[in-house]
């Protein structure tokens, strides 16, 4: 048993050195630095960020690197840094109303107070492959348009004014923590949220997906699509105030959606929502869907056996570490499961083949 240790080791480390040279790639090439990651695969960065459930651009690029570009790899490596940070403080709240927004849209207003805002997008390319990147050229300047100072109202504010779409009500009470707790059921509104944030962005599109094609009874308009950054706050006890320690990149959706009403709840539209980290549209946009799909229960509608319905399918498989984790360890040594599998099959087949001998 020992000499086979010790072998399986040496094994282990040729793996991992062969990984070593294989991420290094042809020595001929300059080597991938951790800036040009950062600056130019940012939406990768981005998703790795939110996912991880960690806002670090330079450890989001460095995860990627040493992942090869390996999404769920980069997360796992991101999730387990984060196990090792110290913990002094909770920040306040942001306030996306007061987001200096670089992109923001809304498809239920034609014209809104602050305007529409297409920002960095591919919305509306060809998609058509530019062989120009492959020559290394130059990139032209961005039109610079005036200046955007200050904040924009939220889209579905103009709703909220005429009663037309449900209250949200605030409440002091502090949410769980989803990575301090162990996720349980049911899950209330916030804990939900916390999931789905930093749940599979592939995971969340083909949920959101569903619901669009009818596996659920919502139909939804985005109120509002905003990108932009928000200052974080942090109270200081002992000078009595928050002072603001840095500003983040978040990208903010708002869904409108059908109410038919209740017993309790006049007809009015309800709202499916989504906060991610960086610039992250599509899963923001799923993460509302399925945010709305998720409501059923509370807004009184029926379940008509969705799968973005069913709380616990989506909270328990929509985080991809955990299902890595749990998809990848078939790959590790089960050879006592399956020679005792292998055992029976072989004695039931023994026993059809005596009884097949006995009938003739």
């Amino acid at each position: 048993m020992y000499v086979a240790v010790k072998g399986g080791e040496r094994a282990i480390e040729n793996a991992h050195a062969w990984m070593a040279e294989r991420r290094r790639g042809d020595r001929e090439v300059p080597e991938l630095a951790l800036e040009q990651v950062a600056e130019q695969l940012s939406l990768l960065v981005d998703r790795v960020m939110a996912e991880g459930s960690l806002y670090d651009p330079g450890l989001a690029a460095l995860a990627i690197k040493q992942a090869r570009g390996d999404v769920v790899e980069a997360v796992f490596l991101m999730r387990a840094y984060r196990t090792t940070l110290p913990r002094f403080g909770a920040t306040e709240p942001v306030d996306t109303g007061a987001m200096l927004c670089e992109r923001r849209i809304s498809a239920t207003f034609k014209d809104l107070p602050g305007g529409q805002v297409l920002g960095p997008t591919f919305d509306y390319t060809h998609r058509l492959l530019d062989f120009k990147l492959a020559a290394e050229g130059e990139v032209p300047e961005a039109p610079v348009g005036a200046p955007r100072e200050g904040a924009v109202p939220h889209v579905v504010s103009f709703l909220n004014a005429e009663g037309l779409i449900q209250d949200e009500p605030e409440s002091d009470e502090t949410p769980r923590d989803l990575t301090r707790e162990p996720l349980d059921f049911p899950a209330d509104r916030a804990l939900r949220l916390q999931a789905l944030a930093r749940g599979d962005e592939g995971f969340l599109l083909g949920l959101a997906y569903s619901t669009q094609r009818g596996y659920a009874r919502t139909h939804a308009f985005v109120g509002e699509l905003r990108i932009g950054m928000v200052a974080v706050e942090i109270e200081i006890p002992e000078l009595g105030f928050s002072v603001e320690i840095a500003e983040i990149r978040l990208t903010e959706c708002e869904t409108v959606n059908q109410f038919k009403g209740s017993k309790s709840e006049p007809p009015q539209f309800t709202r499916g929502y989504g906060l991610v980290f960086g610039q992250s549209e599509r899963k923001a946009l799923s993460m509302s869907l399925v945010d709305r799909a998720l409501r059923w229960k509370e807004l009184g509608e029926d379940f008509v056996g969705a799968a973005a319905q069913d709380e616990e399918f989506v909270l328990a498989h929509s985080d991809n570490v955990q299902a890595t984790g749990f998809l990848e360890h078939i790959k590790l040594p089960h050879y006592v499961d399956f020679q005792s599998e292998l055992e029976l099959v072989r004695k039931m087949r023994r026993e059809a083949g005596a009884m097949q001998e006995a009938a003739e």
